[in-house]
């Protein structure tokens, strides 16, 4: 299962103008965190939270920031259908 990350992309552009900004808040490597938007590594509890006080965000909005699942182009079509 892979998740839609763009709502969170959305939030990091509009707090902090470049994701390189946003890693540097959060304490780490913009290519970690290119690695946590694209999917391929893992979020931990202690990044989402960080992230969310970084981006002001309540913890009630985490599902709807981190745990999205992505809707894959077949499953949109059939939708539609």
């Amino acid at each position: 299962m892979s998740f839609d990350y763009s709502k969170l992309s959305g939030r990091i552009r509009e707090k902090y103008g470049t994701q390189s900004n946003f890693a540097k808040a959060l304490g780490m490597s913009e290519r970690s965190l290119s690695l946590k938007i694209g999917g391929k590594r893992a979020w931990t509890q202690t990044e989402m939270n960080r992230a969310i006080l970084c981006l002001e965000l309540r913890s009630q909005d985490i599902p709807d920031y981190f745990f999205k699942e992505k809707v894959q182009s077949i499953e949109r079509r059939a939708a539609a259908g």
